[in-house]
This record gives C-alpha cells, structure tokens and sequence, in this order.
C-alpha cells in the first residue's frame, strides 16, 4: 500500500510499532501525521520521552526512583543537626551507655552512636527496604507484564512486541518510587535507628533523629533531659543485641524477606487494571500500589509466617524493653516516657501504615507486653547474666510457648545452673529414635556372623558341647 493511502488507523499503529519496538522518537513528518489525526504533538512527544526511557532499560526495577523520592521528602524540611543538638544527646548518650552497663551483661558498642538528620537516615536504610520491597516489587512487575500480554488480541500481538518489558519496567518504577516517597515519610516519624523494630541500621550502630526527637517530646509534656536519655538506653540496647547477637540480623530479615516473596498478586484487580491502564497517565496504578489494593487476602501460610514474625520482634522488643527499664530507674518520668514508646509501636504513624499497604505487612509487635513480662520474670529468677545467655545462639532463644508460660524456660534456666541435664522434649525423642534407627541398621548389615567373629575362639568353642571336633 503506498503511504497517501494509508488510513488513520494504520498511520497510528505504525507509530506504536515505531515506539514499542524501541526505535527512535518522532520525526517531524510524524508530528505533522499526528496534527492529523487530532492528536496534539506536544504532548506526544512528552508520552514518547517518557515511554522511550523506559524502553531503553533491561525491564529490570530501578531502585534510583526510590532513593531520590525519598531524599526529596527527607531533606524538605531538614533542620540538620546543631551543636546544641549534638552536645544534649551525646553526653545522654554517654550516660545512658553506663546506666545500661548496670542492666545488661551484653557489652558495649564497638563505634559511638551518631546524630543523623533525616536525609541521612534514609541513606542508612533505604538498602534494607529495598531488601525487603523487592520480593513484592518483581511480582507486582511480573504480574502486570502477564496481565498485559493476556489482554491483548491476538492480530495486535505484533504491534506490542516491546509492551511487556515497558509495562514490568513502568509498573517497577512506580513500585520504586512509592517505596521512596514511603521511606521518605517514615524519616519525618522514626526518632532513633531501632524505632521500627527491625534492623535497617548497619549492624552495630546506633542513632537518633534530633529533629525527629524534639518532635516527639513536644507533645509528651516530659522533661527534655529525661526524654533523652531513656532513648539513648533503648537505642543502645537495641543496637547492643543486634551487635552481639549476630546471626538475629538475618533472622529477622529472612523471616521479612520470606513472608514477601509469599506474597502474590490479585490478577484479576491487575488484570481490570491492566484493561484501561495508559502508561502516560500511571495515576491509577499508583494509587493501586499505595493502597495495597493489588495484594489480596493473607493465605493461612503467610498468616502462620506473620504470626511467627510478630512472636520475634516482640522477644527482641520485650527484652530492649525490660533492659532499658531497668537502665532507666533513675528517672522519674521513666514510665510515663515507656508507656509512650510501646502505644507508639503498638499503633504505628501514618507512613508505617502505608508500607504495610505497599508491601502487605506491618511490623508490629503485638504481643509485646506478654514478651515483657516473660522477661521479667526470668531476669527476676535468673538475673542478667543467664538471661542475655539466650541470646547466644538461636536455639536457645525463647519460643512462642515460653511468651506464654515462662515457667518452662526458667526451670531450663534453673537446672542448667544447677548443672542438670535439660528435661526432654519431642525433639530429643525424635532424634534419639532416628539415632536407634541407624545403630539398628548398621547391626543389619554387620550381621550375625561378623558380630561373632569378634568373640574369643576358645570361648565360643566351650559353649558348644556338640563341637565335633576334638579337644
């Protein structure tokens, strides 16, 4: 067909082909086709810049989205960290470390605590939230490359030859760039680097948020000097048992990481979705992500992978709990300050609702208090020293069922001391039966005759009174 006779329609399939096939942008010809069939060339070329970047990637997700969105919000409003600042919580900090000396037989840290600004939070942590985004940044992008290709006919099939990659490279970066703005908001909230209940500071580290810190005490009616040092104990005790406790770090993030990657898509809602969605106009994709409407319902798996989630950051914050209580008894305003601290983590701001939207999990500590009474009472029956020993390795760490009768741990603990052997459990039964199993095969394949041939020869010979032979 010769190009005067093409029709609007195949003039504009033509342009698609030229756009999702990665080609280069518009001439100026096709600017003037575009005059023709209504459509303003303007505002083309801003959709064929934005299409064309995305084009030009692997379709992988880029985390760059996430790190600028974030630092924009960050840095906003960023007060950076003034010499008052630094001299208040660095001499709480110093005291703090020696009250918490008296609480806990967990030694101390290996670099001094820092004073960050809100910015500089978000660069600590961002590499620990994209950790834990990815699992469900790749399904949201798999899944709408799928619900995009199940869309179309199939006479279009080669017109959209590239849409796959744009749409996974499109959907990624919006995933991308809704993680940045809800990272970004967290930093407007978090006053130290444990306050979120898992690791996202480097290991061994401990920080706070100054801005954030006089945010916090301004509605707590507290003095400031007691305010400051209770943090810095509960700062320091969560990085403490972070840095002691070595393999608990990726305990905790491989529990997170593999409730993630449980997670899977509503396809129907994506492929709605995917009916109508427009890659110039992403806003209805964004609000999807950020409402969470696209992750359905938890399966009993990943209920059950929560519930053992919650059970862990709760023994690690009933422990930082009780530890910096017991640090803190000097101050008057100790309780007041706790009670604070543990409705702000039983209830969350605003941006920590929103990850949970994003990513389908809130990182509470919902049992928080029984955790804290568990150990109480074991440092009450036990003291310090045998209590943090728990931590030494992760068999030893409390269980769900020690959160609800800790009686059984501190009978453990008491003849351990004692130096008594452990009361078994069914996991000592089922390795003493697989141990029988084995010893009773090996006799099997040793058989009778072998057995025997290690007996005495005169021996065996006199319990025989039939032996023919003479004697």
């Amino acid at each position: 067909m010769a190009d005067d006779e093409r029709s609007p329609e195949d003039e504009f399939q033509e342009l698609l082909r030229s756009l999702l096939g990665g080609q280069a942008g518009l001439d100026p010809e096709q600017l003037r086709q575009l005059s023709g069939l209504g459509i303003d060339p303007a505002m083309m070329q801003t959709v064929m810049r934005h299409l064309q970047g995305a084009m030009s990637g692997d379709g992988s997700i880029d985390w760059n989205a996430a790190k600028t969105q974030a630092m924009h919000i960050a840095n906003k409003d960023d007060h950076g960290v003034t010499a008052g600042d630094r001299q208040d919580i660095d001499q709480a900090f110093t005291l703090a470390g020696l009250w918490l000396s008296e609480a806990t037989a967990i030694s101390e840290l290996a670099s001094a605590p820092r004073l960050i600004t809100r910015g500089g939070w978000v660069e600590a942590t961002l590499p620990v939230w994209q950790e834990l985004a990815e699992p469900v940044a790749t399904s949201i992008a798999d899944a709408l490359t799928e619900a995009i290709a199940s869309q179309t006919p199939e006479e279009m099939q080669n017109v959209v030859a590239g849409a796959g990659r744009l749409m996974r490279t499109v959907g990624g970066s919006l995933f991308a760039a809704q993680l940045g703005a809800v990272v970004g908001r967290l930093s407007l909230e978090v006053v130290s680097g444990g306050d979120v209940g898992i690791p996202v500071m480097p290991a061994g580290e401990a920080a706070i948020l100054p801005q954030n810190f006089a945010d916090f005490g301004r509605d707590l009616d507290v003095d400031a000097d007691q305010l400051a040092l209770y943090l810095a104990a509960r700062e320091l005790a969560h990085a403490r048992l972070f840095r002691h406790a070595r393999w608990l770090r990726l305990h905790v993030i491989s529990q997170v990481t593999d409730f993630a990657r449980g997670l899977h898509v509503d396809t129907d809602a994506l492929e709605e979705l995917a009916s109508r969605f427009d890659p110039s106009e992403p806003e209805e994709l964004r609000k999807a992500l950020e409402s969470g409407a696209l992750i359905p319902q938890r399966s009993d798996a990943q209920t059950a992978a929560l519930t053992r989630l919650e059970n862990l950051l709760a023994t690690i914050e009933g422990w930082v709990d009780v530890v910096t209580a017991d640090a803190t008894t000097r101050l008057p305003s100790a309780d007041k300050i706790g009670e604070a601290v543990r409705r702000r983590r039983a209830v969350g701001g605003p941006a920590e609702q929103a990850m949970g939207s994003l990513v389908g999990l809130e990182l509470r500590p919902r049992r928080l208090r029984e955790a804290a009474a568990m150990w109480r009472a074991v440092t009450d029956a036990v003291g310090t020293a045998a209590r943090d020993s728990l931590w030494d390795y992760p068999d030893l760490m409390p269980t769900a069922s020690d959160i609800d009768d800790p009686a059984g741990l501190i009978d453990r603990l008491q003849a351990r001391a004692r130096g008594e052997a452990p009361a078994r459990d069914e996991m000592d039964d089922a390795l003493e039966a697989l141990l029988n199993e084995a010893a009773a095969e090996d006799a099997g394949e040793t058989g009778p005759a072998d057995a025997a041939a290690g007996e005495p020869a005169d021996d065996r010979d006199a319990d025989r009174p039939d032996d023919p032979r003479p004697v």
